[in-house]
């Protein structure tokens, strides 16, 4: 079964065709980073416009990489949530009218399962495992047990931990993408530098609960006061020590998810998956199996969505055409996750 998935949550213009959930065909993803550079971020008309004017020649791109024709493919899916609404509905628009148009199944796709489905696509992943979760939106530690299957454990309590490396970056003038600039300049500087806050919450709901408000904080506005003697405040000591901190807060809170359940299976999905730090961190713990998706795979791509897709066609699922597009997604509560927040309509 050949899917043509389809991504436009945030900056990137995304298609990718995926046979039978594994194999992917071709993958092909338009960057939109140049266009917000300038901005240190994304601008959301910018993305929506620049997605209007991708959209067409990036399918078409994947069916001539895949070697296929539309008559080829067996069904369409695409995001529609969470994200920036206006980028969101021109994917979702798009892959609606064009399995309308040819008389293929539609399937609407949430980006999160998406992302956490991003390993099994160069892997043989069996289920139940501990998912790891992190992007520019999200931080989530899960136990998951199959596609759309997931019981959330702890999420973050403020600000994700892509969206903290981002600020950091926007403040110290470092550039766009955030995470990526930190990662690189944080191999140059000593993690030691400074010894900045890790959030104490060990106790009772919280127990697998992460916050980077107060760590963004400390490296904005309070970098002086966590200075170690010796070390020199520099740009690339900030961005090692940052770094080092919040890698290490993932980390503990991920180590007391799989102390708890037994579960030693870790599978990370996310932009912030692709980070060297958090990488080497887990492969630290050799009671761990980690398993990470490709790089390529870690940041938004339709090949994720393609193959989440397969699964739910494959037991019957179809997305009616009036699904709609839904910038964000109740908060995530403890427990499993319900329709509302991981479903397609």
């Amino acid at each position: 079964m050949k899917v043509l998935g389809i991504e436009s949550s945030c900056d990137e213009t995304a298609a990718a065709i995926v046979e039978d959930g594994h194999t992917i065909l071709s993958n092909v993803v338009a960057t939109q980073i140049p266009f917000h550079q300038i901005y240190k971020g994304v601008v959301p008309e910018i993305a929506s416009r620049k997605h209007a004017e991708w959209i067409l020649p990036v399918v078409r791109q994947a069916l001539s990489e895949a070697n296929l024709t539309l008559d080829d493919i067996d069904a369409i899916a695409a995001t529609n949530r969470p994200g920036l609404i206006g980028a969101l509905l021109v994917g979702l628009t798009f892959g609606k009218t064009l399995a309308w148009s040819i008389g293929k199944p539609f399937i609407a796709v949430n980006h999160m399962l998406g992302h956490m489905y991003a390993a099994h696509l160069v892997n043989d992943i069996q289920y139940p495992y501990i998912g790891l979760l992190v992007s520019g939106g999200h931080s989530i530690i899960a136990r998951v047990d199959g596609v759309d299957r997931l019981e959330v454990l702890g999420t973050t309590i403020d600000d994700s931990v892509g969206e903290a490396f981002d600020k950091v970056a926007k403040y110290y003038d470092l550039g766009y993408p955030g995470g990526v600039i930190i990662d690189n300049l944080a191999k140059k500087g000593d993690p030691k530098a400074f010894s900045f806050p890790v959030p104490k919450m060990d106790k009772g709901d919280h127990r697998y609960d992460v916050s980077f408000s107060g760590l963004k904080t400390a490296v904005i506005h309070q970098a002086d006061m966590f200075l170690n003697e010796g070390y020199e405040k520099t740009t690339e000591n900030i961005a090692a020590a940052f770094q080092e901190t919040a890698c290490k807060t993932l980390v503990s809170r991920l180590l007391r998810a799989v102390e708890d359940t037994g579960l030693t299976k870790v599978v990370a999905g996310g932009g912030v998956a692709a980070n060297s730090r958090l990488r080497a961190m887990l492969a630290e713990h050799k009671e761990l199996e980690c398993i990470f998706p490709p790089l390529k795979l870690c940041g938004d791509n339709g090949a994720m969505i393609a193959g989440v897709a397969y699964h739910f066609l494959k037991r019957g699922d179809r997305s009616p055409l009036n699904t709609t597009a839904c910038a964000r997604i109740p908060q995530f509560k403890r427990g499993l996750a319900n329709l509302e927040a991981f479903g397609r309509r």
